[in-house]
Formats: structure tokens, sequence, C-alpha cells
């Protein structure tokens, strides 16, 4: 019951004080209205807690993931390098733009890796690879076939199954020998290098010398066969202006991506740096945004549906809590007690509901982020406003929802409630 202030009456007026409700009473009051019925105010507390620990996880997962998105960016991606051959307006039909030491000119500059030149051969006919020497009509596979320098394998970074990788001995004396992705390889069925097997593109025979299980760049890589420039420069030409043209890849130093682009072309060719289209790695930033947009947009939507029906909830339990407790009310008002006193009672109760729904959010909201993080050996990061802010998100929204069954409280009359 609240405390009434009255004062005493002088002898010259006659007159009683309006009543006050001190804010401790208001606290007290409220704390007791809600711990009358603990097991309903856990349960309408629920949806706050549902719709702030999504909005603090979802926030907390999307930081932690763009940060490794970031991450694995500046390791692969933003280490990468791509020039394409144009050959300029006035190009041949048939033509190499790069120099025949395009991979030393580049692989020269400060911060790069590994450079090298690489064109997808295209055969003549119906050409297929197999691994044995039968008629073309028997069958084989309808493999890419690239012609590559020793620096596109140093570049794209190789994990060997067994075997090795051909070097610039094998591209300088212009031997036949290739290197197969591994699934590329069982499709073939050759499973080790041991006996020296021989591939057939076409009617070529080339020696198998590597068998690739995984690469860090060009996954293309996986399922074509590779061999040296130079050898099939000698069977099959050079390359065309139109798909098949020539490209290298650069692979470079952490930072260094930038400043490699805009010297690349210049390294290949001085004199005519307009062949040579230089692609640099794209903006981490808008990848991460690209990636997690629509993802952030459709978990913040939950959060938004989920602090919803938190406040629904909050509101339907207040408004049973008034009609509940109507002769409380009005014996309340009987004692002094006005309208925005009963208003004040329970809009504490609603806002104490939300705050301590937003509380609990925001922990179980922090330990999904951090447990998903330590699952997947990632940073969690977390944003201490995101943190502090969360809890009065949850009393925001207890307010909001106490607002009309604490209208309603403030409006009943102490005869209609006293007669019931």
């Amino acid at each position: 019951m609240s405390r009434l202030n009255l004062r005493r009456a002088s002898p010259k007026a006659v007159g009683i004080a309006p009543s006050a409700f001190a804010r401790r009473d208001l606290f007290a009051e409220a704390l007791a209205g809600m711990l009358q019925r603990p097991a309903r105010a856990v349960l309408t507390a629920l949806g706050t807690v549902l719709g702030v620990g999504t909005f603090v996880a979802v926030l907390g997962l999307t930081a932690t993931a763009s940060s490794q998105i970031d991450a694995r960016f500046s390791v692969l991606s933003a280490t990468e390098v791509t020039v394409e051959d144009t050959g300029g307006p006035d190009a041949e039909a048939v033509s190499l733009s790069f120099p025949d030491d395009a991979d030393e000119r580049i692989e020269a500059l400060n911060g790069v890796e590994a450079a090298g030149v690489y064109w997808p051969v295209r055969l003549p006919g119906e050409q297929r690879v197999r691994s044995s020497p039968v008629a073309q009509s028997a069958g084989g596979e309808r493999a890419q076939v690239l012609a590559a320098s020793s620096g596109v394998l140093q570049a794209a970074q190789p994990s060997l199954k067994t075997g090795r990788v051909y070097d610039s001995f094998h591209s300088d004396r212009h031997e036949r020998v290739a290197v197969l992705g591994s699934h590329l390889a069982a499709r073939l069925g050759i499973t080790t290098v041991d006996t020296q097997p021989a591939l057939f593109i076409g009617d070529e025979s080339f020696t198998v010398i590597g068998l690739i299980s995984d690469v860090e760049r060009k996954s293309d890589l996986l399922m074509s066969v590779v061999v040296p420039q130079t050898a099939a420069q000698d069977l099959w030409g050079l390359p065309g202006r139109d798909s098949d043209r020539a490209k290298m890849l650069i692979s470079t130093r952490i930072g260094a991506a930038s400043q490699i682009a805009s010297e690349t072309a210049l390294a290949l060719d001085p004199a005519h740096p307009e062949r040579f289209k230089v692609i640099p790695p794209p903006d981490p930033k808008t990848l991460r945004s690209n990636v997690s947009s629509d993802l952030d947009q459709l978990l913040l939507l939950l959060a938004t549906v989920c602090l919803v029906i938190g406040s629904v909830g909050i509101a339907n339990t207040t408004l049973v809590a008034v009609m509940e407790r109507t002769s409380e009310i009005g014996l309340r008002r009987a004692l002094g007690a006005r309208g925005r006193h009963i208003t004040g009672q329970f809009l504490a109760e609603s806002g104490f509901l939300g705050t301590l729904g937003g509380l609990a959010g925001t922990s179980l909201g922090v330990l999904a982020v951090v447990s998903v993080a330590v699952t997947k050996e990632w940073t969690p990061v977390l944003d201490p406003a995101v943190v502090a802010c969360a809890p009065a998100l949850g009393l925001a929204t207890g307010l909001v929802a106490g607002v009309y069954p604490a209208w309603r409280a403030s409006r009943v009359q102490p005869v209609e409630a006293l007669r019931r």
C-alpha cells in the first residue's frame, strides 16, 4: 500500500494536501506486484528476452563474421592480381602480348611472391584427354587444357597428392610433362606417378609428373590438365584474341597488391602498357557489405518480431493484472492515490519486466556470439555500445507495452471498484 503524505489542518485554513507517491515506494510496490506471481512474470518477460537476445546476437555474429571475412580476404583475395592480354585495338587475331620473360619481369617487382602466364588451349576438332593410346572414338574426357608457365603453379599454391610440379627447367627444354588436378586424375584412372603414366591430349603424349589435391587460388586447376606454355605453343600455337586470350596470375605479399597493380603494365611493356588490363583485388569493405547485408536484414527483422511479441505479452499480462487488481486499485484511489500514481505503478511494473528481459536477453546474446566464435575458432567481436544499450531497449519495450494497461488502471473509479 502506498504511503500518503497528509498535512495537518492549521487553525487558519482547513484542507488536505495532495497525496504524494515517493519513488522508493513506487519501485517497492512495482516489485511486490511482480513477485506476487513470479512464474507469470518470467513468462511475460520471455518475449523480451528472445527479442533483445536475438538483437545482440545478430549484431555480434555479423561483426564477428565480417571480421573473419576480412581476415580471409586479406590472406588470399587481397594478395592476388590478374592481368589480361587485350592486345590493343590493332591486335592480330592470334598473338601474345606478354614477353617471353614476363614472369621474371613481374617477380622482380618488390612485393611479388610469384607470377605466371597461362591460357586455355583450344584443341582442334573433337580431340579429348585420355590415359591410353586408343582411337579418338574410344572415348576420353573433355577436360580443360591449360598452357601455363611454372610461375602460375607457384602462385596458385597447390597441395600435391603425389609427385611434383614442373619448373622453368621443363619449360626452357620444351618438355612434354603435365600436372593433373586430382578430380580429373581420378576420372582418368591415374592415382600415382611412380610409374610415370602417360597422358594423351589428342594424339600427343605427355608424362604425368604430379597430381594436385588442392589449391589456394585458381580452383579450376583441379579439373584441368596443366602443361608448360612452351610445349603448348609448339603443338597448338599462340592463344587467340577471344575467350582464349592469355592472362597472368600474380601472388603478392599482404598490402602490396594495389602498388603491384599500378606497376604491372609498365613492367611488362613500357612502350605499350595499354595492351594489358590489370585487375586489382576488390575492396574488402564492398565484399563484406555484399555478403552480409541480406542476412543482416533478415535476422534484424526476426529480432524485431521477437520484440513485438514480447511487448504484446507484457501488455496482455499487465492488462490482466489490472482487471484482477481492480479492488486494490479502488482502495488506493479511495485512500487518496491519484490517477497518475496508479499509472506510474503499472508502468514501473512493465518497465521492470522489460528491463529484466533486456538484461537476460543481452546475456544470452553475448553467450551465443562467444559460443559460435569459440566453435568456429574465430575472434568474437562485440560492440560495447550495443551491449550497453540492449537492456535500455528492453526497458523501452516494457514501457511502451505498459502504456495502455496503465491508462486503463488510472481510469478505474473508486466507487465502482469497491462494489466488486
